[in-house]
Formats: C-alpha cells, sequence, structure tokens
C-alpha cells in the first residue's frame, strides 16, 4: 500500500498584512482574527476574499495581550483569555463588525446587565465588550458552533455559559451570556477544552475525557439548586491506591527522586467511568420553568505515558490540538437552514501519532495518525487533517464523511449503496516544505499559517550534530529572542478545489491500474470520500461547484465499480452497488468493460456479479441484439449454469431465440435442468416452434413442470413498473394446459415467489378481466390453494373469497366463462376445508324446483363449505345475506349458518316453516349429545302444536311427528 501519494491539495498562498507580529489567531464566518504580541494590545480583523485575499477590516484595543482567543459562528462573537497586570480576565467582543464601517465607540459591560433603553439606539453602532469575572483564572476556551454556548476551563472545574438573545425592540436584539451550569473535577487542570452540541472534551498534559451532559426531567421542586455527584468507583484502575491520588502519588515518589510513569488506559463507552475523575454539577442560572436539569455520561477516557513517543524519552510529551468536530446531515433543498448534527468526532495528538475517534452513537477509535516528524500542532477538518512540524505542513486524510455516511444512511454496504470503509488506511497527500511553521488554523478551503525563522533554527539545520541533548534548550534560546527577529510571516493558504484535487487523484490513480491494484481502489476511495465530505457541507447547496460534485461523485462510483469489476479482489461484490450509485445503464457498464472483437477476454467474480444482479432485477432496461449476444458468450464462459435464469431476463427481450438455444443445447450435455428444459420451451414459443415445445414439455411430469417454475418465476410472470404481468408461456399454457398454470402459481405463493394479491393481479390481466370481476382460472387458483396452504390467516381469506365468489354467480345466475378445473367432489376429496354435504341439505335440495340446475356447481360448492368447520361463519355472515329465503338455496345457508353459531332452535323453526319434512332429518344428524334435549323440549311439542292447529290437512307433519 502506497503510503505518501505526493497529491497537491495546498494551491496558491498569500501574506497577510499584519503591522504587529502574531501571538494568536482564529477564524470567523468569513473574517480573521489576529491578535499581537505583548508589545501592541490589539486585535487586527481582516475580511477573507476568494483566492485568500486578504482586506484589512480594522483593529480593536485589548484589556492586555490574548492568551487565547475562539470565534463562534453562531452569535458571530470573539472570547478571549487576556492578561493585565498578571491577573487573567474573560471578555467577549459583540458586534465588531461595525469597526469595518468607521465606528469607534465601545460599550463595555458586565455579563448579565442589563441594557438600559436610552443606550438601545446607539448600541446598533458601536462594538459591546462583555466581562465575565470568574472566581479562578481561566485557563483555555471554547465555543459550540452548534448554538454558540461558551465552555470555560479553570481548574479543577469547567464553567458554562449560554448565549442568550435579548430583544430590546423590533429593530435591535442584543447578545449576553448567562452562567448556567459548573462542572467541578477534582484534581484536573485542563490544558484545553473542546465543546460542541452538549459534548465536553477536556485534555491536561497526558489525560483525554470526553463528557456529555444529558437533559433529566427537572424535580418537582423547581427552585432548588441543582446539584448532582458523579461518584467514582470504589476498585481503582490497573490496581492504584484509591486514597492515593495520583498527584499526591507523583510528588511522593519526586521526593524520593524516582520517576514513575503511569499505566496507559483507554476506556470507551459505559467503562470511562472507570476512570476515578468524579464529576459534579452545579447549576448557576436563576431557577425558571425552563431551567434545565443535566446529567454526566462518560464517553471516553484516555490516558498516556511520558514514552509513547517512539522517538524516545528525549522529546517533551504533552497533548496538543484538541478538536470536536460535528457533521451535519445532508442538506436538501427544503432543509437546508435546518441542519441537523448526524455525527461528532473528536481529534487528539501527541507529537507524533494522532488519534480520532467517532463519538456520535458508537465510541471507538477509527484512525491513528503517525507522523514523520515531532508535530507542533494540527486542525482537523472533514475532508483532511493538517499538520505542521518542524518543517513542513502535512495534509492527511481522514475518515470522518465514511463514518457519517453510515450514520445517515441505513443502506450503506447494502446491495443498493456503498462507501469506503471506515477502516480504510490512512496516507499522507502531502508534505509541504516551509520554514519553522508554529501554529496552523483552518476556515473554509483555505489554511491560515504562522511561520517563524529563527537564526538559531536556520543554524541548527546547517549542524545536525548539535540537535541530541541542545535542542531543548536552543528551542527555548530563539523563542525568547524572537521578539526581535523579523522572520515570521503569517500566510492564507488555498487548498485547491475538491474538484480539481478529485481530478488529480482519479488521474494519479491510473498509474497504479496495472501495479498496484489495492493502490488504485484505495486512491479512487480517497477520491470518492473526498466528493463525498464536500457534498455532506452544510454549504453545498449554494456550492458554484454543486453540479461538478454530484457529476463527479457519481463518477467515482463508476470508476470503483470499474476496479471491483475488473480487479480479483476479495470485495469484488462492491461492484454491484457502486454501479447503482453511479446512474450507469447496463449497456453503458458493458461499454466499459467488454472489448470489441476480443474472444478470449476473461471476465473477473466483481463483473459476473453485477451482471448476475442485475439480470435477476425487474429492470426496464433493454439490451440490444448485440449487447444480449454478448452477455451470453460471457455466462457461457464464466458461469453457464446461470444461462437459463439469465435469458428469462427482461433485459433480454431482443436476444435471437435461436441463439439461446443453441448455447441451452450446450449447456444442457452438462448439466441438465427442468428449469433448463422449461427456459427451451418459452424460446421455442418465441420461436413459433410448437413441435420443439411440445418435446420439451413432454420430457417431465407435469407436478415437476410445475415446480420447476419455482426455480425461475419469471418464465411465468414479469414485472413492469411494479406489476406482475404474465408472459406469452403464462398465454399458452392459459389455452392448452390450464391445470399446470394453476398448480405453478401455487407452487409459487407456497415458495414466497408471488403475493395473493399479485396472483390476483396475473391472473386477472391473463384472462383480460375487468378490476371488479374475478375470472374462474382465478377461483381455480384460490381452490388449489385452499388444499395446501396451511397459513390460518391465508385461509379465512381465501375461503372468504370463494364463498362471495360463489354467492355473487348464485345470486346474478352467473355462469363461470370457463369450465372449472375440479368438481365439487374432486373438492371434497382433495380439501379438507369443503365437506361432505349434510343428509338433510340434500333432501332439502330435492324437493326444491329445478330453477338452479344450471347452478348447481356453486351451490353444492358453496353448502359444501358451510358443511365443514373451517369457514369463519361471522366474518362471512354479511356476504351470504345477499342469498333471500324464498327458495331452497337460501333456506339451507340459513339453517347451516345458525347450526354454526349454535342457533340450533331458530334452525328448527326455519325448517318447520319452510320445509317441515326435513326437519328430522336435521334432528337426526344435528342434535346429538348435550342438544339431544332439543328432540323433547323443541321439536316433539312443536309438532304436535302444529299438526293439532292444522287437522289431518298436513300429512307431512303427521309422518314426521309418526
Amino acid at each position: 500500500m502506497v503510503q505518501l501519494y505526493n497529491l497537491h491539495p495546498f494551491g496558491s498562498q498569500r501574506v497577510v498584512p499584519c503591522k504587529q507580529e502574531p501571538a494568536h489567531f482564529c477564524c470567523g464566518q468569513d473574517v480573521l482574527f489576529v491578535a499581537s504580541t505583548a508589545a501592541s494590545c490589539r486585535v487586527e480583523v481582516f475580511a477573507v476574499r476568494e483566492q485568500g485575499r486578504c482586506d484589512a477590516l480594522g483593529s480593536f484595543a485589548t484589556l492586555g495581550p490574548v492568551l487565547r482567543m475562539a470565534h463562534s459562528s453562531a452569535g458571530d462573537y470573539l472570547v478571549t483569555i487576556e492578561e493585565k497586570s498578571k491577573a487573567t480576565f474573560l471578555r467577549a467582543y459583540m458586534n465588531w463588525r461595525c469597526m469595518s464601517a468607521g465606528s469607534s465607540r465601545v460599550c463595555v459591560r458586565m455579563v448579565g446587565h442589563k441594557m438600559e433603553e436610552s443606550y438601545s439606539e446607539t448600541l446598533k453602532e458601536q462594538m459591546s465588550v462583555v466581562e465575565m469575572p470568574l472566581s479562578d483564572p481561566p485557563l483555555c476556551i471554547s465555543c459550540c458552533p452548534v448554538n454558540g454556548d461558551l465552555l470555560v476551563g479553570c481548574k479543577n472545574k469547567l464553567v458554562m455559559f449560554c448565549l442568550k438573545y435579548l430583544v430590546i425592540n423590533q429593530n435591535l436584539t442584543m447578545l449576553d451570556f448567562e452562567r448556567s451550569l459548573i462542572l467541578h473535577i477534582d484534581n484536573l487542570i485542563p490544558a484545553e477544552v473542546a465543546f460542541c452540541a452538549r459534548h465536553i472534551a477536556v485534555t491536561t498534559e497526558l489525560d483525554v475525557l470526553i463528557l456529555k451532559l444529558e437533559l433529566v426531567q427537572r424535580s418537582a421542586d423547581r427552585t432548588e439548586r441543582c446539584s448532582q455527584g458523579v461518584n467514582a468507583p470504589e476498585k481503582a484502575v490497573d490496581g492504584d491506591v484509591k486514597d492515593e491520588s495520583p498527584s499526591t502519588h507523583t510528588l511522593q515518589l519526586e521526593l524520593d527522586e524516582f520517576i514513575i510513569c503511569q499505566k496507559p488506559v483507554e476506556l470507551l463507552g459505559e467503562e470511562s467511568k472507570l476512570c476515578e475523575i468524579p464529576i459534579t454539577l452545579e447549576s448557576t442560572e436563576l431557577p425558571t420553568e425552563d431551567t434545565k436539569r443535566f446529567q454526566v455520561q462518560y464517553l471516553l477516557f484516555r490516558r498516556f505515558a511520558p514514552d509513547q513517543s517512539p522517538f524516545g524519552f528525549c522529546e517533551e510529551t504533552k497533548l496538543h490540538s484538541l478538536q470536536l468536530l460535528p457533521v451535519y446531515q445532508t442538506a436538501y433543498e427544503e432543509t437546508e437552514n435546518k441542519r441537523k448534527l448526524l455525527s461528532l468526532f473528536c481529534f487528539f495528538s501527541l507529537p507524533h501519532v494522532g488519534y480520532l475517534y467517532s463519538i456520535g452513537k458508537l465510541v471507538e477509535l477509527i484512525s491513528t495518525y503517525q507522523y514523520s516528524e515531532k508535530s507542533e500542532q494540527a486542525v482537523l477538518t472533514p475532508q483532511f487533517l493538517h499538520v505542521i512540524t518542524s518543517q513542513n505542513l502535512q495534509c492527511f486524510t481522514v475518515r470522518c464523511s465514511a463514518a457519517a455516511a453510515r450514520d445517515e444512511d441505513p443502506y450503506i454496504d447494502t446491495m443498493v449503496k456503498a462507501c469506503p470503509p471506515v477502516t480504510l488506511d490512512v496516507c499522507t497527500l502531502r508534505m509541504q516544505l516551509f520554514i519553522g511553521p508554529r501554529a496552523i488554523c483552518h476556515f473554509k478551503n483555505h489554511i491560515i499559517l504562522l511561520t517563524k525563522a529563527d537564526t538559531e533554527d536556520i543554524t541548527e539545520r546547517r549542524k545536525p550534530t548539535r540537535r541530541m541533548l541542545s535542542r531543548k534548550a536552543d528551542s527555548i534560546k530563539s523563542r525568547t529572542n524572537s521578539e526581535s527577529e523579523p522572520g515570521w510571516n503569517l500566510y492564507i493558504i488555498n487548498t485547491v478545489s475538491t474538484i480539481q484535487l478529485y481530478r488529480e487523484m482519479v488521474d494519479y490513480s491510473r498509474t497504479y491500474e496495472n501495479v498496484k491494484t489495492e493502490s488504485c481502489i484505495h486512491l479512487l476511495s480517497e477520491a470518492h470520500l473526498l466528493v463525498r465530505a464536500a457534498i455532506m457541507d452544510p454549504h453545498f447547496l449554494k456550492s458554484d461547484e454543486k453540479e461538478d460534485l454530484l457529476r463527479a461523485f457519481r463518477e467515482s462510483c463508476a470508476f470503483l465499480g470499474d476496479c471491483y469489476s475488473r480487479f480479483d479482489t476479495k470485495d469484488y461484490h462492491l461492484a454491484l452497488p457502486y454501479y447503482r450509485m453511479s446512474g450507469l445503464s447496463m449497456t453503458e457498464v458493458l461499454k466499459r468493460l467488454v472489448s470489441e472483437g476480443d474472444e478470449i477476454q476473461t471476465y473477473e467474480r466483481g463483473f459476473i456479479f453485477y451482471l448476475t444482479h442485475s439480470l435477476n432485477e425487474d429492470s426496464n432496461e433493454e439490451l440490444s441484439k448485440e449487447s444480449g449476444n454478448k452477455v451470453l458468450q460471457i455466462f457461457y464462459l464464466a458461469d453457464p449454469v446461470q444461462l437459463p435464469h439469465i435469458l428469462c431476463s427482461p433485459c433480454m427481450r431482443n436476444i435471437c431465440p435461436l441463439t439461446a438455444v443453441t448455447y441451452l443445447q450446450k449447456v444442457e450435455k452438462m448439466m441438465p435442468s427442468v428449469v433448463l428444459t422449461l427456459t427451451k420451451a418459452f424460446l421455442a414459443l418465441k420461436m413459433g416452434d410448437l413441435t420443439m415445445y411440445e418435446h420439451e414439455m413432454d420430457s417431465y411430469k407435469e407436478t415437476a413442470l410445475a415446480c420447476g417454475f419455482i426455480g425461475q418465476p419469471r418464465l411465468l410472470q414479469q414485472r413492469k413498473e411494479g406489476i406482475v404481468m404474465p408472459t406469452e408461456f403464462a398465454v399458452h399454457l392459459k389455452e392448452m394446459q390450464p391445470g399446470l398454470l394453476v398448480a405453478a402459481t401455487v407452487a409459487l405463493h407456497e415458495n414466497s415467489k408471488i403475493e395473493l394479491e399479485e396472483a390476483d393481479t396475473f391472473f386477472k390481466i391473463l384472462c383480460s378481466s375487468s378490476a371488479n370481476s374475478i375470472p374462474q382460472l382465478l377461483v381455480d387458483f384460490w381452490e388449489a390453494l385452499l388444499v395446501v396452504s396451511s397459513q390460518e390467516e391465508i385461509l379465512q381469506e381465501l375461503l372468504l373469497r370463494v364463498t362471495s365468489q360463489y354467492v355473487w354467480r348464485i345470486s346474478k345466475k352467473q355462469l363461470p366463462e370457463t369450465k372449472p378445473l375440479k368438481t365439487t367432489e374432486d373438492l371434497i376429496n382433495s380439501c379438507s376445508h369443503f365437506g361432505l354435504i349434510f343428509p338433510w341439505v340434500t333432501f332439502i335440495m330435492s324437493v326444491g324446483c329445478s330453477s338452479d340446475k344450471d347452478y348447481r356447481e356453486d351451490i353444492s360448492r358453496l353448502q359444501s363449505l358451510l358443511c365443514s368447520q373451517s369457514i369463519n361463519i361471522a366474518s362471512a355472515l354479511p356476504v351470504l345475506e345477499s342469498l333471500t329465503e324464498t327458495d331452497n338455496v337460501g333456506l339451507t345457508i340459513r339453517v347451516l349458518c345458525n347450526t354454526h353459531l349454535g342457533k340450533y332452535e331458530e334452525a328448527i323453526d326455519q325448517l318447520l316453516k319452510r320445509c317441515p319434512d326435513a326437519a328430522v332429518f336435521y334432528a337426526q344428524h344435528e342434535l346429538k349429545g348435550d342438544n339431544q334435549a332439543l328432540w323433547w323440549n323443541k321439536l316433539l311439542p312443536e309438532l304436535c302444536k302444529r299438526t293439532r292447529l292444522t287437522g289431518n290437512d298436513c300429512p307431512v307433519l303427521i309422518s314426521s311427528l309418526k
């Protein structure tokens, strides 16, 4: 794997026209703040234009020399730690932009000080300086890029100030702060803090602690002071003695003239609670109904030993460049101004090693950076890591966009979408020589770099033998004398556009195509991640390169698809999702990968994998005859067993059937199968060769043929715009072998190849039926499915459907358009859901008129269904109500329903009223067991009563009574 690609991410550079030597600097939304050294207590402000051009906006005085400074994009304020008379002060500069308009008025006020109405009009035209007093000297600061809140690190505590927007009147809104929370942390002196979206990262010289403030429900007493302790666990990490603090322990050992290094520790997630750093929360904001209560969640603790550097103990080992980097959800037109935080990353560095952690949904180390020499400072961006050493500005690749893409899109790493892995090896894109880099920061597509070329440093480079033991002393000396040295410069280095660097990466990757496969894929993956990170940038929608970036993204996917198709790699399957993301059609992919006239070309697994999956999908793309023939040749050489399946693809509609049959005959000699035979029959129909068709279909029994369709359902049905459409094969079977068609469809349903609703559509289209009419072939399918299906939910649905169809035909006097495949007797013998028709039902039907003779099949099927115990009669009642009681059919249905519901007395009443001859037959069949008492309590008294009333005029009653 190539570790240094020597690309050109750095473009032009410009010198910032500072009047005084810079001590500290930081970037705003479109400006650069430069604080001068102690000699002049001022901050110069420069507007940053295109290509890094700088225009001075003005300057303002500070209370004293600036020790730390930071800008917040939310609220557009600058916060500083300043020193005066050996005391440090925390100040925030608001409305500083009025300087560029020529105003020199300044209002200095204390935090929380209410604005007088008389000042409201003048506040718009003057800079406002907010003093924020603290009980302990401030050591470090950080502004939250999401909401503008401020975090201040002091000895043994972190103080959080919430940014407030005060509406003075309709035309004026002022910014202020409220000290809302203090995190008391014992035995911790923060060197750096980072603050983003309630995530807090803090470092000492060798420790890193990352926390998250979680909102909890407020107490019933809203006025109580919020104080929450997070206790350290009883058991110490690494076996240290709990009662003895690390500082006390080290102090005692130093007195004994020993130096002991604590063992390195890395604790992630829940385990980080074991870090022995107790935290107590103290709420300081005035209690209101909106008062928030927090609790602390530990995310990461890491402790380093002073000798972690691979270059030995001669260098001072100390952490630096702590940073929290937010990555937002990809912007869309309707949510452009509502950015949603997607992922969060934390970076920190030792002199020779940098560490990048993801602290979003999962806390994990995603990259480690090894520097070629001791680093001075580093800055992380969504696309790169920029590091300065004593002589170089180095640019490393990062994996933030790869991790964020997986947080955003659940379809990453599937057959649909792909993204280079987070674990992809990091590499150096560039090592740019600079003389004496000292400090760095990043701003949009610019890097601001402070260099200082000291005389002593130049001498050291000429005499490398002096750099062993005297390095530290020389360094201190050079920095001491630097104020009188003129060799400093502040540069704005313009990083090249994403598209330009992407093009360079793609061009460079071609040098590895035939030499180092993995290096080629690696560099193209870097190019892909570079573009992906640019697309995820919140300013992407307003970018002039928007269309170019989207085009480059699709192109990079195509290049990666080519790599995984052409090269023999273990991740060959990635060819499919990358080609899908590229938007290329199958025809276009074939043109990229298949050489014209090359008969001995070999095809790798990735290409075959892509073709197989693409052809097995229900695509609307149709390959040309030439392309189709080429695909046949490719599969015949690479994977002949797939040929029958490939030929059934909708993409292969234009293929020459005769050519296809020739290939199949060659395959059949090696690997005969039912699916292959059915495919040959399918092609014979396309050619109109019925003799060949009949020969192929006679090769197997009908049962085997029905099961054969399971292996390739598209022989019968293909999807078009989401709708299941019958093929020419299905149309032919409907006319010639409807039984085989129904049996095959049942087999497809039972093997989850077609849904019930899809089968309905299939048969309706096949029989040219309207949406509301039910063809007989569909009823045949339902009846056949009742025989084999075992799912209760589907059974009840099928029983209801066939019942509805029988009732509709009987009531509408409608005959089926084709002869049913099975008679009632066939169904009774083969299906348990059709029961033997009861004798009393047969008796009633025998004494009736013969007007229903033509519909006898549907009537007997309906009665047979109701004579079984399968149907849920309660759900079927609304359907059965359309059959009236005026004829014998309606009488049998009503009595059968009452019998199912246990309403025997109502059933007897109906029979005595309409067909008293059948009452005794009914009683003999139904009134058994517990219901036998109805013989004497209901039937006998009722017959006697009716006989008495009618006398000898009703011989039927008399015979029944006898």
